[in-house]
């Protein structure tokens, strides 16, 4: 190798070293200027996001206060972390996005809000309409026309004849004395037969044709249902026996049982409208005459009273019908579409288009519902949009995000609601853990009547109870449920 050669080879080795050791020297000075550990302040920066709860996604209504390993699933809990606080209060989603979802919206409205109630009825005798036939005089049954129970008659239908041998010697007397001429002692004579129970139509006949009549004919004073024929031939009957029945047919009752729930909005006087499946097609109309006074502890139901003209005698007692109350109120009110409303068990809600793809439950106080509207007492205002179709998908998603919408949400996890909700119902099982209540509707819950079983909140609550035991029943809701916090036998004070 030449001189020359070697030299620039050895100047390129040399530069190379320095080039290393310089490098060396730069990244170890860097790193000492690096402290060892992160400053604690660096952790809790202002700007960190802070957890608000930490949930499982398969279970989300379950929310926890510190991370950790899921109860349900093998998995971590997730994160849920605040926003700010607009994003606290709505739940966002892209406006492109609102068809594929299948958002549907309806506007808060005011106006009257006519409504109905549907419920089923049986129609029923007219017990108003009842003629009671009975023997005003004694005789003995020579003739039974051909009836039975159940047959219906037309009005002066013969029954029975009757022979009275008292008869036949007053109207002889009566006769007697027609003949004589004599008009003070015919009426004493007239008057007597009358006492004796002679129809006035039988004297009257006996005095034209001058022939004495010792037989009554029994008959209907009214067209109806035969009820009852109390007489067989060769009997013997004596004054005051009741011999037949019969019940008229001109009208007729509808008895319907209304949910007690509903008896607020009764009146006397308030049209219905009924559909009967032996006539189908036709529609009949009539009103309210009567709400009686009880209610059936049972059903929890309180029996209305319509009647209905039958002019042509088709309606008979036992068929049903499916009966609609109407209901007008002159008062206007806010109302929506009843598919809009989210009951919890707690609460209502509904979703309220805040504008923007941007979504707010509003909690709301409920009115009457009706032929799918529901009355809003509290918590809309006019021309507002809320959500009626996919508003459960929002109402899940602003569960997740922490969306607050009222205090009730600050409650720690399982705390009871601060209302009690109060029904009747009866004991189909307990002991010292839970209780099966075969119980009537919580109306505060919006909540109907059904046999389920439900947690004691105490052992003590069991306490001189058992099971067929009529009760009043008080239940909290809880994170978990309803819990039962109080039962009472019926009749005891709260």
């Amino acid at each position: 190798m030449s001189l020359k050669k070697w030299s620039g080879s050895l100047v390129i080795g040399i530069s190379l070293a320095l080039g290393v050791a310089g490098g060396y020297w730069f990244a170890h000075l860097r790193m000492s200027e690096v402290p060892s550990t992160v400053p604690e302040q660096s952790l809790n920066s202002p700007n960190e996001r802070k957890a608000l709860y930490w949930y499982d996604p398969m279970y989300p209504q379950q929310k926890f206060d510190k991370p950790g390993k899921s109860p349900f699933m093998d998995m971590q809990l997730v994160p849920q972390y605040a926003s700010g606080a607009g994003d606290r209060a709505t739940v966002s989603i892209d406006p492109s996005l609102t068809q594929n979802l299948g958002l549907r919206f309806a506007t808060v409205t005011r106006g009257v809000l006519d409504s109905s109630l549907n419920v089923t009825g049986i129609l029923a005798f007219n017990e108003r309409d009842v003629a009671v036939i009975q023997a005003r005089t004694s005789g003995f049954v020579e003739r039974v026309y051909a009836h039975a129970p159940g047959d219906v008659l037309k009005a002066n239908a013969a029954l029975a004849d009757i022979l009275v041998p008292e008869w036949a010697a007053a109207q002889t007397e009566f006769l007697a004395l027609k003949r004589s001429g004599d008009a003070e002692l015919l009426a004493a004579a007239r008057q007597r037969l009358l006492l004796t129970g002679m129809p006035a139509a039988l004297i009257t006949q006996v005095g034209r044709s001058g022939k004495v009549q010792p037989y009554l004919t029994l008959t209907s004073p009214i067209g109806g249902v035969l009820q009852e024929l109390n007489v067989r031939a060769g009997m013997t009957v004596a004054i005051g026996d009741t011999l037949a029945r019969v019940n008229g047919l001109s009208s007729i009752w509808l008895a319907v049982a209304i949910p007690e729930s509903e008896a607020g909005t009764l009146t006397v006087g308030q049209t219905v409208e009924a559909r009967l499946p032996a006539f189908p097609g036709t529609t009949l109309n009539g009103k309210v005459s009567a709400i009686l006074p009880e209610t059936n502890s049972d059903s929890r139901t309180i029996r209305v009273r319509v009647e209905l003209p039958n002019p042509d005698g088709h309606l008979r007692p036992g068929l049903s019908a499916e009966v609609r109350l109407n209901r007008s109120t002159e008062q206007s009110v806010l109302w929506v579409p009843s598919e809009a409303v989210i009951r919890t068990g707690r609460r209502a809600l509904v979703m309220l288009a805040a504008g923007a793809g941007r979504y707010r439950p509003v909690e709301i106080q409920l009115g009457q519902e009706s032929d799918g509207r529901t009355a809003i007492l509290k918590g809309l205002e006019e021309g507002q949009k809320v959500v009626t179709s996919g508003q459960f998908l929002l109402d899940s998603e602003a569960s997740l995000k922490g969306v607050v919408i009222g205090a009730e949400d600050e409650s720690p996890p399982g705390a009871a609601g601060s209302s009690l909700h109060e029904a009747d119902g009866q004991i189909v099982e307990i002991n010292d853990k839970e209780v099966t209540l075969a119980h009537g509707p919580f109306k505060t819950l919006g909540m109907p009547g059904m046999t389920m079983t439900f947690p004691l909140a105490k052992p003590a609550l069991m306490q001189e109870l058992e099971t067929g035991d009529k009760v009043r029943i008080g239940v909290t809701q809880t994170d978990d449920g309803l819990r039962v916090d109080r039962l009472d036998k019926s009749g005891s004070q709260p």
